[in-house]
């Protein structure tokens, strides 16, 4: 688990960076995740935000530090609130118990640092 002091902007940043030799050596596989994702995040019956809502709160069930940091990003992108990220939340912890709910605070944390990221003067 990462700790409350973790800078997810800097965290995902890393995650990209670490990743692009792979992006190089694996272009097929790369490719086709990023096409996974494309498609299953496209709005259709369900919006791009719920989407993210729910893959936020399957990171935070997985402890996949990653996944709460480019999904807290993506919904602050989409303009989630507060509220919406903490009902996503309730439903992690109800699914993954006391785990999911020490992650919850990475997930708020996350979501907190890039609205403010967001919020600042460009």
């Amino acid at each position: 688990m990462t700790s409350a002091s973790t800078s997810y902007p800097q965290r995902t940043r890393e995650i990209s960076t670490t990743l692009a030799p792979m992006r190089r050596s694996q272009p097929g596989t790369m490719q086709a995740f990023n096409q996974l994702a494309q498609s299953a995040m496209a709005a259709g019956a369900l919006t791009s935000r719920f989407k993210e809502l729910i893959a936020l709160a399957l990171g935070v069930a997985a402890h996949c530090d990653g996944c709460i940091g480019f999904h807290a990003q993506a919904l602050v992108a989409l303009g989630a609130t507060r509220a919406e990220v903490e009902e996503a939340l309730a439903v992690a912890v109800y699914m993954g118990g006391g785990p999911s709910l020490m992650y919850s605070a990475d997930a708020l944390a996350a979501f907190e640092q890039f609205e403010d990221l967001a919020a600042a003067p460009a």
